[in-house]
């Protein structure tokens, strides 16, 4: 990337789509008029062609490393988001099972996804922490499971309220766990083998908008009616390598190249986990240390490594934060309309100097104001 156009990048704390690693930006600069070896654009490429399907096969062989996916699990390439897997899963795992699904309701991406499972079958809403504006995760005695249930849901990390499980909820054995990872994906070391499926759309920490991976074991793949429609069915997908239609191929590349950044450059998931977490302490303290000049959304015992939700005393100065924090180049700060106040998204790709800048502005804006 040129000194000029480094230059001009601000801090971007956007919830997604997020910050991506210059490095892996200056890689896709560099190979995307023409692929080495190629003799054309990644986008111009079919998704048949040998050197696109290398690429796809090697995003996948990279997150199984990552992640120690084993081959009882299929890696999946899709599109549609977050949304289309709010029904994607309860039409194959709960359409016609005569069996209730278990939901765990801990922000606004998890209610989304009991709406559209409910147009699906039964759906048991096992705990709901909307009474609270949705500031907290359940302990394991706050909720029950049946042991029959088609599986139990869960969005891991809920961008918007800036909540997140700090560990996988109970399940009882025989019962799929399933997750939406979307805006936690790869932030550190996950045992895959304790979930049924696992999913993320990539635009918030592991590549562009476009793709979203599925990580879903064998046995649930063939759950799915022969009758669905095609795109909806895993097991089309599954069969297909991910090439059942026209895959997102630029998505793809550059998230396996993320995926490599991770390994090379990061050292791995282990590593990256414990630069989160070195970040948002960086942060949090800044927010603890300003003596109730800022107030944090979510409880301490869940707050979010990803998304640090907090409010000012008043919308004046909660403007002038933003304004100031922008002349800073510390930008996308404004919180989602249903919490308020800041909402500073750290994914993975935010490099700790960005976090820094904005901990001391934290702290002088609190200085200059409270």
């Amino acid at each position: 990337m040129t000194a000029t156009a480094t230059a001009q990048r601000a801090y971007n704390f956007s919830a997604g789509p997020a910050v991506l690693p210059v490095s892996v930006l200056e890689e896709v600069r560099d190979e995307l008029v023409c692929l080495p070896g190629a003799r054309s654009s990644l986008l111009e490429m079919s998704h048949r062609d040998k050197t696109f399907v290398d690429i796809l096969h090697d995003a996948e062989n990279s997150l199984r490393s990552l992640l120690n996916i084993s081959d009882d699990y299929a890696v999946l390439f899709l599109q549609g988001g977050a949304a289309l897997q709010f029904s994607m899963i309860p039409a194959n795992l709960l359409r016609d099972s005569g069996k209730s699904a278990a939901y765990i309701q801990t922000g606004t991406w998890g209610k989304k996804a009991i709406a559209e499972a409910k147009k699906e079958g039964s759906v048991d809403v096992v705990y709901d922490a909307s009474s609270s504006n949705f500031n907290h995760v359940p302990a394991a005695q706050d909720y029950t499971v049946a042991d029959d249930a088609a599986y139990l849901y869960y969005c891991n990390n809920e961008t918007i309220q800036g909540v997140q499980f700090p560990t996988e909820p109970e399940c009882p054995s025989g019962v799929p766990l399933i997750c939406d990872a979307s805006s936690d994906f790869l932030y550190r070391p996950v045992d895959i083998n304790k979930y049924g499926l696992l999913y993320a759309c990539a635009q918030k920490n592991a590549g562009p908008a476009g793709v979203t991976v599925v990580i879903i074991r064998r046995d649930l793949v063939d759950r799915g009616s022969a009758s669905l429609p095609g795109y909806l069915n895993y097991k089309n997908h599954a069969d297909a390598d991910s090439e059942w239609n026209t895959p997102p191929t630029f998505a793809i590349w550059v998230l396996g190249k993320v995926a490599k950044w991770l390994q090379n450059d990061i050292g791995g998931l282990a590593a990256m986990e414990k630069l989160n977490r070195k970040k948002a302490a960086l942060l949090y303290d800044a927010i603890d240390q300003s003596g109730g000049f800022y107030t944090g959304h979510a409880k301490p015992d869940c707050r979010s490594l990803m998304n640090a939700t907090f409010t000012l005393p008043n919308d004046d100065l909660q403007s002038a934060f933003l304004a100031q924090a922008a002349e800073r180049d510390l930008v996308s700060l404004k919180g989602h309309r249903s919490v308020g106040g800041i909402r500073a998204s750290i994914y993975n790709a935010m490099p700790i100097e960005g976090v820094q800048s904005l901990a001391s502005f934290v702290t002088e804006f609190a200085s200059k104001n409270a």
